[in-house]
């Protein structure tokens, strides 16, 4: 149990919760040496568009190409010689399992990665190509099919984001950018399974008083959405979307009360608008994102979160591991403007 600061420099204290702003902390000195401080870029030119002061933090820039990288590592850091030796799954859609993959690879285990067989190719590759076994599947049936093979192999499971480790690796970026820029009024988080979205706001609201966070997911499935206004976690339909790092049907048991005691609200945003994101961030920011990674600049073109012209706004750009099949339908999308 912990009291962190919420907004107004209120005490809350979330007695079902088994999260703390010190294992987040934790998480930061033993990850280190691994993980790359990645740049809080203000965006200048992107202001006029979405109608406050832009900040990207660039977890494109992470090793591996995703904020994923954080949390695998603390969690693999966790585990024994004797769990190592027997190898390390993963259910993924591509970013985690590529994370996965890395810090298996660097500290000398086996790896295997369950992967949708819709998961974008470049990704599929990018982990094959560091050594460990790709397993494909329908997408429903990814951690199904995980746990069989970790209990055929008697190896170690590391979900993508229903484990404390993994949120508290994915919470040293909310740390870091609230290092990089104190002042900031919002931040946006893509969200899915709860990982980021939840890591990021216990870190931001321990730290300050003043600073919103929002999560931002895809119309298709509005897993957060729907799963608030029931106060407890839903499944909800699986359907198509361009964010293909954004699949989970439900938020993870551990994630969901981390997410409804600090996050300010949530937004769905259709898929057109999460394109014109991705296009306004190539075109006028010079940064290149999957298309998951720019819902969040999609939630303020499309309206979903209120910002204001003096508001230093932090989006946080989760993952830049795309195919040139996705820089194809930029050249249709929609203009940004």
């Amino acid at each position: 149990m912990v009291a962190l600061r919420m907004n107004g420099g209120e005490e809350k204290e979330e007695k079902a919760m088994e999260f703390t702003g010190k294992q987040i902390q934790e998480a930061r000195e033993r990850i280190a040496p691994f993980v790359d401080e990645t740049p809080l870029l203000r965006l200048k030119a992107l202001d006029a568009y979405l109608g406050c002061q832009v900040y990207v933090k660039a977890e494109c820039m992470q090793k591996t190409g995703a904020f994923k990288f954080r949390g695998a590592m603390n969690r693999i850091l966790t585990l024994t010689e004797e769990e190592l030796s027997r190898g390390i799954v993963a259910a993924s859609s591509g970013n985690h399992g590529r994370a996965i993959a890395y810090g298996a690879r660097m500290k000398g285990a086996r790896a295997v990665i369950v992967m949708p067989r819709t998961a974008p190719e470049a990704k599929k590759k990018a982990i094959m190509e560091l050594g460990a076994e790709v397993v494909l599947c329908e997408a429903p049936e990814r951690f199904e099919v995980a746990e069989r093979i970790c209990m055929e192999r008697g190896s170690t499971m590391i979900p993508p984001y229903d484990d404390y480790d993994v949120m508290a690796g994915q919470g040293t970026l909310g740390l870091e950018l609230m290092e990089q820029c104190p002042e900031l009024s919002t931040v946006i988080v893509p969200a899915s399974g709860g990982g980021l979205i939840g890591g990021v706001s216990a870190a931001v609201k321990s730290v300050s008083d003043h600073t919103k966070v929002y999560g931002a997911e895809p119309s298709a499935l509005p897993r957060y959405t729907e799963s608030l206004k029931a106060g407890e976690p839903v499944l909800v339909p699986m359907k198509k979307s361009l964010a293909d790092a954004l699949v989970s049907q439900r938020p993870g048991l551990k994630n969901f009360p981390v997410v409804k005691a600090y996050v300010d609200g949530f937004a769905s945003v259709d898929d057109p608008f999460m394109l014109k994101g991705m296009k306004l961030l190539l075109m006028e920011g010079k940064v290149l994102a999957e298309p998951s990674a720019c819902i969040g600049i999609g939630a303020v073109l499309e309206g979903r979160i209120p910002v204001g012209k003096e508001d230093k706004v932090c989006f946080v750009i989760s993952g830049g591991n795309l195919g040139f099949e996705q820089l194809e339908i930029l050249k249709d999308a929609a203009q940004f403007a």
